[in-house]
């Protein structure tokens, strides 16, 4: 193919396999064909999108050490990102090389719980040291921790709980620098109880989420990491519940009837056939009239997200507004519709990015929220 290219500077790509695509754009790299380089490269990207979903790891353990595949890098790094919990569960993660896992976790957007990364990062380490003929134990476990030590300061060792550190970190605790092992030991012995003293938990009666899935939320809505633990000096949140559809029915009209309040809201779905639970965030309301049935509201902080189940902290996801523009929307066909068609409620059908899922939603919960110091703040 470089040849027949090199003769006639054609080449057509129709027939050919994408595995040889992505050979020829690595063989590309190496004889500093820019132009036919930036040809497969662009190709690959838009024309074999589909392929590329399904062989992501291949194509990232093939290019990482090309300085001029950044797109392509990116493209498959999205793709990861888009799911990271069913990716850190698979087999495709214990194939991805060093490399390109030190540049994944490197992302702003690798949004990973850190027992999650540590317990995965184990297991990576030990399937590479199987393929290297090493087997990891107590008395080998230098190769173990070569081969990890650049990934150990991604870790927040403070943000695990004790009964895990305990149970998961501790085992392998010879792979972590014997400085950072001390002060995290030091952390759950003197700093902990005293900050555990000072916790606070918001109280939130919903049938559709437990309180600890409350705290994230408000994390979130404070713009925080959504594992902090929550002390008397951050805002305290009180949630009022306002609508119900179990209670009040689940429809727009009934929806719309008791949503009128310019003020915070979160709303919680939970759908049929599923254990999984969707919502949004609004810093304010907007209200269609008359006049205009339809209407936009421009809101700072609005954001949407989900969980696997009401006590999932692994795996929840978050998707925020690059900016302020239509983050929340009052039409006379929808009962909700946050961000602009990225999560809106059609009668008893929920849908996402214009598109019906098939979800049927099972309950739904509107609360009002109101936030205050707790010296203002009265439950």
């Amino acid at each position: 193919m470089i040849l027949k290219y090199i003769y006639t500077g054609e080449l057509d790509l129709t027939e050919q396999k994408s595995e040889d695509i992505l050979e020829l754009l690595v063989a590309s790299d190496e004889m500093l064909f820019e132009e036919l380089f930036e040809h497969l490269q662009d190709y690959l990207i838009n024309k074999r999108e589909a392929w590329i979903k399904n062989n992501y790891v291949l194509v990232l353990n093939s290019i990482y050490n090309l300085v001029s595949c950044k797109e392509l890098q990116w493209v498959c790094f999205d793709i990861i990102c888009a799911n990271v919990g069913n990716f850190i569960i698979s087999k495709n993660f214990l194939s991805l090389n060093k490399d390109s896992l030190y540049r994944l976790f490197e992302l702003e957007n690798f949004h990973i719980q850190e027992i999650v990364a540590w317990d995965s990062l184990i297991e990576w380490g030990i399937k590479q040291m199987s393929k290297n003929n090493h087997e990891y134990n107590n008395k080998n476990y230098e190769s173990l921790k070569n081969m990890l030590e650049d990934f150990i300061p991604f870790i927040k060792f403070t943000k695990i709980t004790s009964e895990d550190f305990y149970h998961k970190v501790r085992p392998y605790k010879y792979v972590i620098p014997n400085d950072i092992y001390e002060e995290v030991i030091a952390y759950y012995f003197i700093e902990q109880p005293k900050l555990y003293s000072n916790i606070t938990v918001p109280r939130i009666k919903s049938k559709i989420i437990k309180p600890k899935l409350a705290n994230i939320i408000v994390n979130w809505i404070d713009e925080k990491d959504a594992e902090t633990l929550r002390t008397k000096k951050d805002l305290l949140y009180k949630f009022n519940l306002i609508y119900r559809g179990s209670r009040d029915g689940i429809d727009n009209e009934s929806f719309k009837n008791e949503w009128n309040d310019n003020k915070k809201t979160l709303v919680l779905i939970k759908v049929k056939q599923s254990k999984k639970i969707f919502g949004g965030y609004s810093s304010n309301r907007c209200t269609s009239t008359e006049n205009s049935p339809m209407f936009y509201g421009n809101y700072y902080g609005n954001f949407i997200f989900s969980f696997e189940n009401n006590e999932d902290t692994r795996y929840m996801k978050i998707s925020r507004n690059l900016n302020s523009s239509k983050t929340i929307y009052d039409g006379d066909i929808t009962g909700f519709n946050f961000c602009w068609d990225a999560l809106f409620g059609q009668e008893q059908d929920l849908c996402t990015n214009n598109f019906y899922l098939g979800n049927v939603i099972e309950e739904i919960e509107i609360f009002t929220i109101i936030s205050a110091s707790l010296e203002r703040l009265i439950f």
